[in-house]
Order: structure tokens, then C-alpha cells, then sequence
């Protein structure tokens, strides 16, 4: 079974991502970039290797096309309810069938991501619990696991926040995966000084 590349996406319409951005440079110019970053990582990171699934917010997007941006032939999945935490928690379960296979997460806030990140995270999972892409904001643009992710293992993460990425190493040490591996450091596009 191939591993599962998931993008965490929300909708590509205006004042519906970027919301941050958008206070710096407007709505509009905000909307562009998120629609231009969003269909260049999906097409940057198609790989035979890995099957690509977005999840999509909100999840009444999930009925909706939008073939600039998400490609019809990418399998969607409902991101959920919850904060950024309690989505992925229930995007890793649902990604584990009964056989155990690597699992990644991403956004689409570092554009910057390329298919030998994706690979150096796999082959990294093989000796690590947990592969991180920290993001220079303190936060982190990738998340691996090889085993389902332990029950509360994202709670107590504090979201947006300058140490997300050293709380979730916290919770995951906490949870017994102590083996942390990182890639390269990216820089998260959320505001207008990102750019």
C-alpha cells in the first residue's frame, strides 16, 4: 500500500483562506495567491509514489469544484470539525486502514515544498516515530507518522502560536515517540510580511 501524501486545503474563494494575508496586501490579491500556491503544490508533489489526497475545508466545500486549483482526478476527504489539532487527528485515523502505511500531512502555506522533501520525510519515517518540517514562524509545514496518531496526542497544542511545533513534539514525546526526525526549515506564507 502507498503512502498517503494529505493536503490540508480550504476552499479557493475569497475571504475563505488567507485570511491574515489578506488584512496586508486585500481580499482579492490574497485569494490569487492562495488559488496560485494551492494548485502549484499539487502539482509539484504528484508522485507515483505516494497517493495525494486533499482535505478540504469546510467541509461543505468537499461537494464543490474548483478545477483550476484542485484537480479532478485528486481523491477528496472532509478535513472535520475541531481546531487544526482535532482535524488532523481525525485525517490520520481515517487514513489508516487495517494495515499500518506511512501517513503525511501538509498545508498549503510553504510553497516551497518540493517531491524530495515528501521522499526524505518517508525515508526518515523508517527509522523515526515522527518526521516534522518546521516552519520559521515556530509552527511546522509537514507532519509524518508510520503508526496512528495516539489518541490526544494534538491536544494541549497551541495553534498559530510561535512554539506549535515544539508543543506537538511535547505531546508526541508525551504519547511515547520520542524519535523525532526534522527536515528542512521553510517559511510559511501567512502575512503580508511572508511575501
Amino acid at each position: 500500500m502507498r503512502p498517503r501524501l494529505v493536503v490540508f486545503a480550504k476552499a479557493p474563494v475569497i475571504g475563505g483562506a488567507k485570511t491574515r494575508l489578506a488584512e496586508g496586501i486585500g481580499k482579492v490579491a490574497a485569494w490569487r495567491l492562495y488559488r496560485a500556491m494551492t494548485a502549484r503544490i499539487l502539482r509539484r508533489l504528484a508522485d507515483p509514489r505516494w497517493e495525494m489526497v486533499l482535505a478540504i475545508a469546510p467541509d461543505a466545500a468537499l461537494r464543490r469544484r474548483f478545477p483550476a486549483v484542485w484537480p479532478n482526478h485528486v481523491a477528496r476527504v472532509a478535513q472535520g470539525g475541531g481546531d487544526l489539532g482535532a482535524r488532523q487527528a481525525q485525517v490520520f485515523a481515517s487514513a489508516r486502514p487495517a494495515r499500518r502505511r506511512p501517513v503525511i500531512v501538509i498545508g498549503t502555506d510553504a510553497p516551497r515544498i518540493t517531491r524530495a522533501d515528501i521522499a526524505g520525510a518517508l525515508r526518515l519515517l523508517k527509522r523515526h516515530d515522527a518526521v516534522i518540517g518546521p516552519a520559521e514562524d515556530g509552527g511546522y509545514w509537514l507532519l509524518a507518522l508510520d503508526a496512528p496518531a495516539p489518541p490526544g496526542v494534538f491536544e494541549g497544542v497551541r495553534w498559530s502560536h510561535p512554539r506549535t511545533r515544539e508543543d506537538l513534539e511535547a505531546r508526541l514525546r508525551a504519547h511515547a515517540m520520542a524519535r523525532i526526525a526534522h527536515l528542512r526549515t521553510l517559511r510559511d506564507v501567512d502575512e503580508a510580511g511572508d511575501l
